[in-house]
Parts: C-alpha cells; sequence; structure tokens
C-alpha cells in the first residue's frame, strides 16, 4: 500500500465452505491492516486458524514498534477471533469499537476490557499523528455493530465487509461474480441499510477501499460504488432473462431449455440453471443479476419440488424485488406449482407477472409448446 498503511492479512486455501455454506474454490482472504505513525492503528484480526501467521505479519510490518489502538470494525470470527490473543500480547493497546461490540467482545471472550475500550460512536475522530481517522457507524452491514473507519489523511476507507468478495488474494479471477455472489449471499438482505452507508460514504473523497475481504481497491472506485448502488437497490444489471428449473424425470427441463433457447434465437441473453445439481447461490447471484426470471418446476407432493422452494426461500429471505417473473409449471394430474410460487412470493415488493405462463401435464406436447412460443414473445416485450 504505502509506507504508513500496510497489509497484514492473510489467505485461506484450505477452507472448502465459508460460514458453513458458501463454496469458495479459490479460497478466502481475511484482510488486516496497520498504520504507521506517531500512534499505531491496527485494523481488525483474523480467522482462528492464521492468528500465529497474522500475528507474525503484524510483527514484521512493526519492526520492534509496539501498537496503540487495536480497531474493531466487525465482531464476526473470520475478523475478531484473535482479539483476546492481541490483547493479552499488547496489553497497552487500546481497543477502539462501538458500544455493542464491546458487548460481543465479552459474549466471545468472557472480556470487558475495561480501562482499555474506547467506544465511539458516528462522527467520532481518533488522530494517529499525521492520519486523522473518522469513524462510520454501519449498523446491520451486515451486523449490528459493524462500523468503517476513514483515513482522512490518505483518503482511504476501511470498508469492513463491504466491498468484499470471496476469494483469496492470489486469486486470478474478476471482481465483480464473486462479489456480487458473496454481496446477495451475505448482505443482501440488508439493501436499505447499505443505501444508507452509501449515502454516508458519497460525503467522503475516496481514492482507496480496504475491505475485509478481497483485493484493495485503487482504481475504478465509481463501478464498484456504483455496483453496490445497483445491488442494494435491488434494480437488475443487465435486460435478460434468468431460467431456473428443477425436474424430475427430464420433461420439465425439455419445457425450461426449449424457453431458452427460443428466447436466445431472438436474441435475448439467457443463463439457466438447473437448482437440483448446480451451486445455489450462484443461481441466487444471477437472479438479482438479471430482469428476468423464469421458475419452471413440477407440483411435488402437493407442494413444489424441494429445491426450487429452497430457492424461492433464498430469494424471499433477500428482498427479492423489482423484477419480471414467469412460471412455467407440471403436473400430472391436480397441478398447484403455479399457485405455490406465487403465494411464496406474495410479500415481494415491485414484481411484475407475465400474463402467459407454461402448464404442462406430464410432457411437453403441441399446445404447451405454444404456450411456450407465447410467453417467449410476452418476456420479449418485457426487456
Amino acid at each position: 500500500m504505502n509506507k504508513e498503511i500496510k497489509y497484514i492479512g492473510v489467505n485461506d486455501r484450505e477452507i472448502d465452505l465459508f460460514e458453513g455454506q458458501y463454496e469458495v474454490p479459490e479460497g478466502m482472504a481475511y484482510n488486516s491492516y496497520v498504520i504507521l505513525d506517531e500512534k499505531v492503528a491496527v485494523f481488525d484480526t483474523v480467522d482462528k486458524d492464521f492468528g500465529e501467521e497474522w500475528l507474525s505479519n503484524l510483527e514484521k510490518a512493526l519492526g520492534g514498534r509496539g501498537v496503540d489502538y487495536l480497531i474493531v470494525q466487525h465482531m464476526e470470527p473470520d475478523h475478531s477471533a484473535n482479539i483476546d490473543v492481541f490483547a493479552k500480547k499488547y496489553p497497552n493497546a487500546k481497543i477502539v469499537a462501538t458500544d455493542k461490540a464491546f458487548v460481543m467482545m465479552e459474549q466471545f471472550f468472557g472480556e470487558t476490557y475495561e480501562g482499555r475500550k474506547i467506544a465511539v460512536k458516528d462522527g467520532d475522530t481518533l488522530s494517529l499523528g499525521k492520519h486523522e481517522l473518522v469513524f462510520v457507524t454501519a449498523p446491520m452491514v451486515h451486523w449490528p455493530e459493524v462500523m468503517l473507519t476513514y483515513d482522512k489523511t490518505d483518503k482511504v476507507l476501511f470498508s469492513a465487509d463491504a466491498f468484499g468478495k470471496f476469494g483469496a488474494l492470489d486469486a486470478d479471477e474478476d471482481w465483480a461474480c464473486e462479489a456480487r455472489r458473496y454481496y446477495f449471499g451475505i448482505v443482501g438482505k440488508y439493501g436499505a441499510q447499505v443505501q444508507a452507508l452509501l449515502k454516508k460514504a458519497s460525503g467522503l473523497t475516496i481514492e482507496t477501499i480496504c475491505p475485509l475481504h478481497g483485493p484493495i481497491l485503487t482504481e475504478k472506485l465509481g463501478y464498484y460504488l456504483n455496483l453496490y448502488n445497483i445491488w442494494s437497490s435491488y434494480e437488475s444489471e443487465e435486460k435478460g432473462v434468468f431460467v431456473a428449473y428443477t425436474s424430475v424425470y427430464g420433461n420439465t427441463k425439455k419445457a425450461a431449455l426449449l424457453l431458452s433457447e427460443k428466447l436466445k434465437e431472438k436474441g435475448v441473453k439467457v443463463a439457466t440453471c438447473d437448482l437440483a445439481r448446480e451451486d445455489m447461490h450462484e443461481a441466487i447471484e444471477d437472479a438479482f443479476k438479471y430482469s428476468n426470471l423464469v421458475l419452471a418446476t413440477t407440483t411435488y407432493n402437493g407442494d413444489i419440488f424441494p429445491f426450487m422452494k429452497e430457492f424461492i426461500n433464498h430469494l424471499t429471505e433477500r428482498n427479492y424485488q423489482n423484477r419480471t417473473v414467469s412460471f412455467i409449471e407440471n403436473g400430472s394430474w391436480a397441478s398447484v406449482a403455479k399457485k405455490v410460487m406465487l403465494k411464496m412470493l406474495e410479500n415481494s415488493k415491485n414484481l411484475r407477472y407475465t400474463e402467459n405462463s407454461v402448464t404442462i401435464k406430464s410432457a411437453v406436447n403441441a399446445e404447451s409448446e405454444r404456450e411456450i412460443d407465447a410467453l417467449c414473445e410476452e418476456i420479449r416485450g418485457t426487456l
């Protein structure tokens, strides 16, 4: 970074599931930073399995100096697990955090850190000498105790989990794809809170963003900020169609893929997903990326197929809205799939439903093909 602000984080290439559910084939980065000024401030710790590596990185950066402050921006254990280890190793260091963070520290470590704690509120400042820090509270982005830190001197925003992504820092991959999957998987429910944070950030001159996961962002900051604005306002990034389907014997799949091919022939951008076989969180990402969603599933035990039910639950939990939705249902008798899906989505805001839908009775036939053609034309008209 520079002579005064140094990166001291670690890469986790051993992890298979982040937070016990998100596949991370390219690992995870747990970021931590230190500012070396008249006073020395460390920003966050790392996951418990990497405490020794992190402390070694910190010692190398310090070059024999002590630490004056540990700034705790987020209490999730992948960032806070080594707070007590740090506190014992650097007994003279003050701990800077929100009141809610100190409550969580006692819950995690059984310590209150009385005599060492500095509880800060939104807009409070801390001088390190040359560097003037401003604390920006960001409750529910995505925990209640979260705060960000703005370095007025170098115009650096230490952004906690905001602007993070999946993947270790040595992963060679596009930022947006894994940042989008990370955002909608972990932060997506809290769009209103992210919007409030972006409003605060708009009043700052930011030249560098230092998140707790993913790369340090120094260029095209408008690109990243714009994506966060789109995501947190639940708007689509692209005009296009995401077709999510489940199929027992292949007939619903046939209808879903037939619609997809017809749309592509008309020049429409289409992505598809077999919800039973592909990564559920990739599917969630695509549902939020595109302007249109097609849900195709079977009636199953008087309900819908379990993977589709799980998928819709994930969407509604994350406040899915502002999209055009279409349905393909299949049932050999007493088909209720469309009715069930509509019921699951009834509390979602600003969803528009196409007049046309497709009902398959066991297998695709000439009648259901005509319905697919009609739905294809209506979807085209919505784009």
